[in-house]
């Protein structure tokens, strides 16, 4: 979004003023414009610019300062609350702003009240393809208080922290009793055409089931009946997320119904609190998905017969679960989806990135990977790289991709529709 500027609309950047050194800090020309304003005393300069941000949304994107076309300059901003009004807002956008947490500096994400007004705002100078989830924390206590990095303090923000009201984009749902998030996207970003739900397509039926004492969710593709497989079926580890939360069903019905899959069953599993024992390259977790989870959904929905036409899909650890669930269980599971895998693991004193040594090592399986990570994962980067370079040297079928994102749901929904059509649908 691009608010239109208010003043000699007609020149370019480079000849509409001189540069503005005493107002170092505010990147963003309309803000600067603003300021100026406010300085020569304008009495609705303010009004008019939330009316501007309010009809064109927020954040304010603009061309990149250093005049490259594949960056922009976002800046994010926040409308001060007269009934609560704070002392600090940190704008906390997915991965920017937990590199630096986990350096323990969140200083630089602490927004900045605009003088005179009643505009927080920070600028981050990002690639035009970038996409984020991103939210607003306000306090009204001290400066060190706003800037706590330790796990307890951040754990804090993540429960009180809320989305842009002035972001018109659907938001990110969330769980736990957290408020939804924002979402940034830079006009270069992949499109997520089947992310939305949409009423012109045929619904499929979500049911909920338990097997083995596990809590199922079991989304079944338009038209579904019992014995009119064989199906293709898709496992979704975290289910407890990709259900009830963002209502991946959605996304389902919309890759059926561009044909971009094949009539597909989907089984999501709960992790049921034990995600860190599970999904860690656990071999009897793995083998009840093989041996108990696919056996019943063959019974009772027709799919799961096909190791070929079988997905196992996962984020995070899930990405490196389903990567050792292809390994393990070449015979049930022929495809593996990961995104942003957590092939670091086990990273303690029997060393790390075991299941990248696994891969190199053994014997080649019949399997087919598809693994994509966040430019911005820093933690991850390099061991998906890696990982990928493995699978290549050993003569795997693997599809690899890099998105300029992180470790967000925000971008894994529109992987998932890709990865689930490129394996599932052979697009």
């Amino acid at each position: 979004m691009t608010c239109p500027p208010r003043r000699n609309p007609s020149l370019p950047p480079a000849l509409a003023g001189p540069a503005r050194p005493e107002v170092p800090t505010v990147r963003s020309p309309l803000l600067r414009e603003l300021l100026e304003e406010i300085r020569a005393g304008s009495p609705d300069a303010e009004e008019a610019f939330w009316r501007c941000v309010s009809e064109t949304g927020a954040p304010l994107v603009e061309p990149d300062p250093e005049g490259d076309p594949g960056h922009r300059l976002v800046t994010f901003v926040r409308r001060e609350d007269p009934e609560r009004p704070a002392t600090h807002v940190l704008a906390l956008v997915h991965t920017v702003t937990d590199k630096d947490r986990h350096a323990g500096d969140l200083a630089p994400h602490l927004m900045e009240r605009i003088e005179g007004t009643g505009v927080w705002a920070i600028s981050h100078r990002l690639r035009a393809d970038h996409r984020a989830s991103y939210q607003f924390h306000a306090t009204d206590g001290t400066r060190e208080d706003a800037l706590r990095a330790d796990r307890a303090g951040w754990l804090q923000v993540l429960d009180h922290a809320g989305p842009d009201p002035l972001n018109y984009r659907a938001p990110l749902p969330s769980r736990d009793g957290r408020n939804p998030a924002s979402v940034l996207e830079l006009p270069e970003a992949p499109a997520q055409a089947h992310t939305r739900r949409r009423e012109d397509v045929d619904r499929g039926r979500t049911l909920d089931d338990e097997v083995d004492g596990r809590r199922i969710t079991v989304h079944l593709p338009p038209g579904h009946r019992p014995d009119g497989g064989p199906y293709a079926l898709a496992v979704l580890l975290d289910g407890e997320m990709w259900g009830p939360v963002l209502g991946v069903g959605d996304i389902l019905d919309n890759l059926h119904a561009d044909g971009d899959l094949p009539p597909t069953v989907a089984v999501l599993v709960d992790t049921m609190g034990r995600r860190m024992e599970d999904l860690a390259c656990s071999a009897p977790f793995v083998d009840w998905l093989a041996d108990t989870l696919l056996p019943w959904a063959e019974r009772e929905y027709g799919a799961g017969a096909d190791a070929a036409r079988t997905v196992v899909a996962g984020q995070s650890a899930g990405g490196l679960t389903a990567a050792f669930a292809a390994f393990r269980r070449p015979d049930r599971f022929g495809l593996a989806l990961s995104q942003s895998g957590s092939f670091w693991w086990p990273d303690d004193q029997r060393g790390s990135e075991w299941l990248t040594g696994q891969y190199a090592r053994a014997e080649r399986r019949p399997v087919t990977l598809h693994l994509e990570v966040g430019l911005q994962e820093w933690m991850l980067l390099a061991e998906n790289r890696r990982l990928r370079n493995v699978l290549r040297a050993r003569g795997y079928d693997v599809r690899y991709r890099e998105f300029n994102g992180g470790h967000d749901y925000a971008c894994w929904r529109g992987g998932l529709a890709d990865g689930l059509a490129e394996l599932l649908g052979g697009r």
